[in-house]
């Protein structure tokens, strides 16, 4: 990693799992960042939707969640000092996952909580990875890894009607803040592109069923 990360390193990935946290003092105000659905409008004004999708809460892993830049080199793993999101990540994802499906042009509507519609399914997103890997040493720019399980239940009879996982791998333009971010943000739309086609044509056929 360059200089410019000054990443503070914690044990062993095995012990981030019970919760990542930086070695350094917060000397300075951290540079906050943000990730956004690149997702172009939909032409043509509203779409007219065919069915509606309940969001469950989505679980997301837990080292990753929190507003630091979780980086894994090995058996280690970071917060990217200095950097923070602009808010949880776990918030960011949501606020993607909405938009992504606001600007799509598919069938699925995604309720917002407090909307007082029904609707026929649910949809669980699962957020198991959210980091950025060093993948060929520490100095090299890193590559992003989303990983996200998504199911689809009937809201009546609880059934299942899809479960797949969905992965993006993006590589960073340079071992900078900056493109590392850009690289999270093209994992994350990459995903949730798919999640929301995917939801489309499982989900059209389960409320049919």
């Amino acid at each position: 990693m360059t200089t410019s990360l000054r990443v503070a390193l914690v044990a062993s990935l095995a012990l981030a799992l019970a919760g990542c946290i930086s070695l350094l003092p917060k000397t300075t105000p951290a540079q906050l960042y943000s990730f956004t659905v690149a997702t172009p409008p939909v032409a043509g004004g509203e779409v007219a939707r065919s069915f509606n999708v309940q969001r469950l809460p989505t679980g997301f892993a837990r080292e990753a969640e929190g507003s630091q830049i979780l980086t894994v080199d090995g058996a280690q793993a970071a917060y990217i000092a200095d950097a923070r999101w602009d808010a949880p990540a776990s918030q960011l994802f949501d606020e993607a996952e909405t938009t992504a499906f606001d600007r799509s042009n598919g069938p699925a509507r995604l309720l917002l909580t407090g909307d007082s519609a029904s609707a026929p399914i649910a949809l669980r997103l699962d957020v198991q990875t959210f980091e950025a890997r060093y993948l060929a040493g520490p100095k090299a720019a890193p590559t992003v890894v989303v990983t996200v399980h998504a199911l689809l239940v009937g809201t009546g009879d609880r059934k299942v009607i899809g479960e797949e996982v969905f992965e993006s791998q993006q590589a960073a333009a340079d071992n900078r803040v900056g493109p590392i971010v850009d690289a999270f943000s093209a994992a994350t739309n990459d995903v949730l592109a798919r999640i929301v086609d995917w939801t489309g044509r499982e989900g059209a056929g389960g409320k049919a069923g």
